[in-house]
């Protein structure tokens, strides 16, 4: 159980870190996904790319 824990604020970590980015930085980290299989680091690039009306 702790250690489900401990995945869940990792995950929070990376997603405030992702939405921490500035736009610049951003682009660049979901450029680095954009040919590659889906992923959930892909999905989060492209979903924070959506929210701030963002494209490649």
């Amino acid at each position: 159980m702790a250690e489900s824990g401990r995945a869940l604020e990792r995950l929070a970590a990376v997603r405030a870190a992702v939405m921490e980015l500035g736009d610049d930085d951003l682009l660049d980290f979901a450029d680095i996904f954009v040919e590659r299989d889906p992923s959930p680091l892909r999905e989060l690039a492209e979903a924070e790319l959506r929210r701030r009306n963002l494209s490649l």
